[in-house]
């Protein structure tokens, strides 16, 4: 086995176990300990994990929450990035919806707009639009139980064919040197696809996303258009992704400026 497949499973026990042993992965892999610790060491200085006398903890953010329990943390502040996202919403625009429990209020603020299509991949999103007047396109794909998500190449080629104006991109983390990231690799995969498809990447994210790194990247920084957050965001943050040519909105704040 090369070594990159074999920090590649690492990580991925890290993201089930939490914590690792060097004499355990040295039975595994069929490798001597000198090995696995030579791993180690250069995962955590990429950043992936931390090293522990005899072995290891993951470093990144590997818990994936249900869609329903995404839905009861910081309700308040989605609601806030939603009300900010809408006002960027333009009558004739076509617009991504990627799943998550921010996009899906979102959705409920744009359940009555005119002369709007929505793309989205989450079934929730499309269920709670059914009723208002915006066109709706849902995606196909594999199911994601656990956040209602349509995603694989089924997702990914169908999205090949549509461009259009504006992307709301959900994420799991946002670090300001490894990205956006998710733990999930395929959901990491139908997000790049909607990213190729969108003119204008806007990412919504409350402030408990930041520095935090999971184990799929979806991007970097450099391919997000706009941000919408809250105000629980420490200004050097905010100040450092302005920096990179972000256009930051803080929710419920001045600095909206729309």
């Amino acid at each position: 086995m090369f070594a990159e497949e074999r920090k590649r499973q690492i990580l991925e026990l890290l993201a089930q176990e939490q914590s690792i042993k060097v004499p355990d992965l040295s039975a595994l892999f069929n490798v001597s300990e000198v090995t696995v610790r030579r791993d180690l060491q250069e995962l955590e200085d990429a950043g992936f994990l931390k090293r522990t006398h005899g072995g290891a903890v993951s470093n990144l953010t590997g818990f994936e929450p249900t869609q329903a329990e995404k839905e009861d943390q910081y309700q308040e502040e989605k609601v806030a990035i939603a009300d900010v996202a809408v006002q960027l919403v333009r009558e004739g625009d076509t617009v991504i919806l990627d799943a998550g429990s921010t996009t899906l209020q979102i959705a409920r603020h744009l359940r009555n707009k005119k002369d709007l299509t929505v793309l989205t991949n989450a079934i929730n999103i499309a269920w709670e639009l059914r009723t208002g007047t915006v066109e709706v396109v849902l995606l196909g794909g594999y199911l994601r139980q656990r956040t209602l998500s349509l995603v694989g190449p089924i997702t990914e080629n169908t999205l090949s064919g549509f461009h259009v104006d504006k992307l709301f991109l959900a994420t799991n983390g946002l670090d300001l040197e490894r990205g956006l990231t998710t733990p999930n690799l395929t959901e990491a995969q139908t997000k790049k696809a909607m990213i190729k498809s969108a003119k204008e990447v806007i990412v919504v994210a409350d402030h408990s996303k930041f520095n935090r790194v999971a184990f799929s990247q979806i991007c970097g920084l450099d391919r997000v258009s706009r941000l919408i957050t809250d105000a629980g965001v420490p200004a050097g943050i905010l100040n450092a992704l302005k920096d990179l040519g972000i256009d930051v909105l803080i929710a419920g704040s001045s600095e909206v400026g729309l």
